[in-house]
């Protein structure tokens, strides 16, 4: 177990590895299509997440990289299919972070948020824009910033 999430509920701690899959969900889902691209494009940036991190998001991102796909379908079904109802939901969801991130220690929560904006950015790019040519769609660039969540570093 990662030292910091002891502080969390077992809720809690299971949400922060589920985080991740919800943003690849919201950013990838935004046009209303997850394509093949995006997933793809996720699970790169996990399995690169588990090689040039700090030791405990080398160990997060090694449960979240693992059968990331299989989770990602799993965790899509218990949302609707239509976006106009699913990224609402999300959204929601995801804005849960910033009270997790007041429960664990800065220099993790902060590590973890540019992970996670990263991540944002990375499936965004790959496969928006003129051509799938690495922009950003205009779906995407409504929640690829994850404005739902706040900068740990500017609190």
């Amino acid at each position: 177990m990662i030292p910091q999430l002891s502080r969390l509920s077992p809720q809690e701690q299971e949400f922060v590895y589920k985080a991740p899959v919800l943003v690849c969900i919201l950013i990838a889902g935004a046009d209303g299509d997850i394509d093949r691209n995006e997933i793809e494009e996720a699970i790169t940036q996990a399995t690169k997440k588990q090689k040039n991190a700090s030791a405990e998001m080398i160990e997060l991102y090694r449960e979240i990289g693992e059968d990331f796909e299989d989770k990602l379908k799993i965790v899509l079904q218990g949302y609707p299919v239509e976006v106009s109802q699913r990224n609402p939901l999300i959204v929601e969801e995801l804005s849960a972070l910033n009270l997790i991130f007041a429960k664990i220690g800065h220099d993790f929560a902060l590590q973890y948020y540019i992970s996670i904006c990263d991540l944002a950015m990375k499936v965004a790019k790959s496969s928006g824009g003129l051509l799938g040519m690495k922009s950003i769609g205009a779906a995407e660039a409504k929640y690829v910033k994850l404005p739902m969540i706040k900068d740990p570093s500017a609190a």
